[in-house]
C-alpha cells in the first residue's frame, strides 16, 4: 500500500502541471484579475475535497496504514492567524508559487521553486520554534 503513495503524487503533479498550477505566470495572472483560471482549478478543488470529506465523514472512514478511526474536529480560532494568513498570501504572491505546487515545479525543472521549498522550510522552523517558547517570552 504504502508504494501507492509515489506514483499517486506523480500523478497529481503531472495534474497540477497540465492545470497551469506551476506556471508562474499564470500566479501573476491570478493576483492582478487577469486570467481567473487558477480560481477555478481551486475552486473546483474545493468541491471536491467537501464532496470526499462528507463521504468519509458518512462511511465512518479508517486510515489506511494505520487502520484508526479518522478524527474530524475542527481546530480552534486564534487571533494569530488573520496575520499568518496575510503573511501567507504576500508570500504567495511574492513567490509565484502555491507552497502546495512549489515540488512539481521543482519536478519541471524550475530551479526558483527550491528559494520557495527553503523558505517554506524556514518558516516552518521559525514557527515551532516560536510556537514552543514558553508564553511570557518575547
Amino acid at each position: 500500500m504504502k508504494y501507492l503513495f509515489l506514483p499517486l503524487g506523480a500523478l497529481f503533479g503531472f495534474a497540477l502541471s497540465r492545470a497551469g498550477a506551476t506556471t508562474y505566470d499564470y500566479y501573476a495572472k491570478l493576483f492582478l484579475f487577469q486570467d481567473l483560471q487558477l480560481l477555478w482549478v481551486m475552486a473546483t478543488a474545493a468541491g471536491v475535497g467537501a464532496v470526499g470529506m462528507q463521504l468519509l465523514k458518512r462511511s465512518r472512514a479508517r486510515a489506511l496504514l494505520t487502520g484508526e478511526p479518522l478524527s474530524f474536529r475542527g481546530k480552534p480560532y486564534l487571533r494569530t492567524l488573520i496575520a499568518g494568513s496575510l503573511l501567507f498570501g504576500a508570500g504567495w504572491g511574492l513567490a509565484g508559487a502555491c507552497p502546495g505546487t512549489a515540488l512539481a515545479m521543482l519536478g519541471e525543472g524550475k530551479l526558483g521553486a527550491g528559494f520557495t521549498i527553503v523558505g517554506l522550510v524556514l518558516g516552518t522552523y521559525i514557527y515551532g520554534v516560536w510556537q514552543s517558547r514558553p508564553s511570557g517570552e518575547v
